[in-house]
């Protein structure tokens, strides 16, 4: 499957401000930050095509598992180039492996999609997204209510606090025309999926790390492998936490509950 993107400098400048950045984090021409591609080459499919949950119903690479649950589990990317702003870019998406597992709520179907992106006829990322969809409602133990007050404070050298609100879930969904209900509906999200509250979208614990070592590290990320462990859930506080070495650095979001919801090593040119 092949997607065209003219990666325009107003989704930066949205991102930005989501971020509450002063000025765009890249204008026209400019390049791309890590995994701000995730919010270009987005679908829209129609209303009558989406699932209970929010997610399409059917499409490219979906299993016919009955009553899934999608989670997006990790992946890796390699930042061969900088993408710029502006320019006109192709992405290709293919499935590159599907393992079917057995566990205590039903069927696990591990998927992994490889993303390969080009500008001007050079490969710029090469992605892998580890995707698992459940048959059945997840058996792990969420809080029975959100603690909004306690603070983590990680012992590492770089940190970026951030208390996520159904504001910053509304507008990440709208610009990656992410429709999960567990995002924007508590009522769905407590009812049907059993969390105490909306659910931060594991992609923006990712964003947030690399937010993290663009404000911190002058050097270009040249490779970023990232894990996504645990849920938060809206209005805990998160510390996006990183420690840097000679050529690399660990990365990490952690609450009150959990030092490591999501983690992730970079590598840079």
């Amino acid at each position: 499957m092949t997607d065209e993107d003219s990666l325009l400098p107003e989704q930066t400048a949205a991102v930005s401000a989501m971020l509450d950045l002063p000025e765009p984090a890249a204008s026209s021409g400019g390049p791309l930050p890590p995994l701000w591609h995730w919010f270009y080459f987005l679908q829209w499919p129609g209303q009558t095509e989406l699932g209970t949950d929010g997610h399409p119903a059917n499409g490219h690479f979906l299993p016919p598992i009955p009553d899934r649950q999608r989670m997006f589990a990790g992946g890796r990317c390699q930042f061969v180039e900088p993408l710029r702003v502006g320019e006109r870019a192709e992405r290709t998406s293919s499935l590159v492996n599907a393992q079917v597992k057995h566990g205590r709520t039903g069927e696990l179907l591990f998927v992994t999609q490889r993303n390969e992106i080009r500008q001007q006829g050079r490969t710029r990322v090469i992605e892998e997204q580890d995707i698992v969809y459940r048959s059945g409602r997840s058996s792990a133990s969420h809080p029975e209510v959100v603690d909004p007050t306690s603070a983590p404070w990680p012992d590492a050298e770089w940190r970026l606090p951030v208390q996520p609100d159904p504001r910053l879930l509304f507008r990440f969904s709208a610009l990656t025309a992410n429709a999960h209900r567990i995002h924007y509906d508590q009522p769905y999200a407590r009812e049907e999926e059993g969390y105490p509250g909306l659910v931060v979208h594991g992609p923006l614990l990712a964003v947030l790390m690399l937010e993290l070592v663009r404000r911190e590290e002058p050097r270009r990320v040249s490779s970023l492998a990232f894990r996504f462990r645990s849920p938060v859930f809206a209005l805990e506080q998160v510390v996006a936490y990183g420690t840097r070495s000679e050529a690399a650095a660990t990365l990490g979001t952690a609450t009150h509950r959990d030092d490591r919801h999501a983690t992730a090593e970079v590598t840079f040119a």
